[in-house]
């Protein structure tokens, strides 16, 4: 007897990008569509969306292709540093300022795994901070506070 054997990993992908694509169909449906001449506010969400759908389509019918994977174990450290440093960013960006916020924001992620060297870290933190408020603050104009006030 041949039992299906499911690639688990394509099975939760593509159950979670189509219910994503059935909430935003869901969510967009009275907007006006229009067509591609004449787009509507309701055209690129649903072309979006359809897109979405047709690739959770896509691996919800690989998945049975016979090859089970099994799934890894969730690894607590990579995912606590990088909630950590996603969290600490949108509570200090607007209190610290981008410069600051953005190093310590690195620096947490780089927790995330026992390989990374803190000199590096500190420098690649200062780059990244340098670059975004060169692009953000600078380039983009936007109204971002660099430093604390």
């Amino acid at each position: 007897m041949n039992r299906l054997r499911l690639d688990w990993q394509d099975v939760l992908l593509g159950a979670f990008l189509v219910a994503v694509a059935a909430g935003a169909l869901f969510a967009t449906r009275t907007l006006p569509v229009g067509h591609a001449a004449d787009m509507g506010p309701g055209y690129m969400p649903r072309v979006v969306s359809l897109a979405l759908l047709g690739f959770g389509l896509f691996f919800l019918a690989r998945s049975a292709r016979g090859v089970a994977v099994t799934i890894e174990a969730v690894r607590l450290r990579p995912l606590i540093a990088v909630l950590a440093a996603v969290e600490v960013f949108a509570l200090s960006a607007e209190r610290l300022g981008l410069a600051i916020a953005s190093v310590l924001t690195v620096l947490l992620a780089g927790l995330a795994t026992r390989e990374t060297r803190p000199l590096e870290s500190i420098g690649f933190a200062l780059l990244l901070s340098a670059l975004a408020a060169l692009l953000f603050v600078k380039v983009l104009a936007l109204p971002v506070p660099l430093w604390p006030r």
